[in-house]
């Protein structure tokens, strides 16, 4: 519907953006846009620490086939930080760097994804727990070169191969 503006110039702009939103499928809007995922917690809304309780972020991280000095299973609370980790403060870091409004930081590989056939080894992780308020049930590997982009953007929460354990 176009609409009828005193001034000319105006009426060909109101009529360019109706034909222009017109051509966007409504696919293409994220269901972030709807409010379809709530926003990460607040700060000041994180449950206090409770002796080792820690009821906001915790993670528990399990790798196997990393290799000897990194595989493991590995604690990390964060606000405050805290845990068995080899580099609990650069975990958080990380965590927090990637944590965003309407987007899980571990959300796995889509299905529809093009990735290179390169494998990365044998290393596998777990990670459970709770993060922003939602829980955590995350697997990981290095079988693809999606994989192994995933595993490795949450270096130094898992640990990178070839590497020592902080991931340096």
């Amino acid at each position: 519907m176009v609409s009828v503006l005193p001034v000319t110039g105006r009426r060909v702009l109101v009529s360019s953006l109706a034909a222009v939103a017109s051509l966007v499928p409504l696919t293409a809007v994220p269901a972030v846009a709807a409010g379809a995922v709530p926003p990460p917690v607040r700060p000041e809304d994180r449950a206090p620490l409770q002796g080792a309780d820690h009821r906001g972020d915790h993670l528990t991280v399990v790798v196997r086939h990393a290799g000897t000095e990194r595989d493991g299973t590995y604690e990390v609370s964060c606000h405050p930080d805290a845990g068995r980790h080899p580099d609990v403060a650069g975990a958080c870091r990380m965590l927090d760097t990637y944590t965003r409004w309407g987007r899980d930081p571990f959300a796995p590989v889509p299905p529809d994804s093009i990735c290179t056939m390169v494998y990365g080894g044998p290393a596998t992780a777990h990670v459970t727990g709770t993060w922003a308020g939602r829980p955590v049930d995350a697997t990981y590997d290095r079988g693809d070169g999606c994989e192994i982009g995933r595993w490795d953007r949450m270096v130094p929460l898992l640990p990178k191969p070839g590497a020592d354990p902080t991931g340096s």
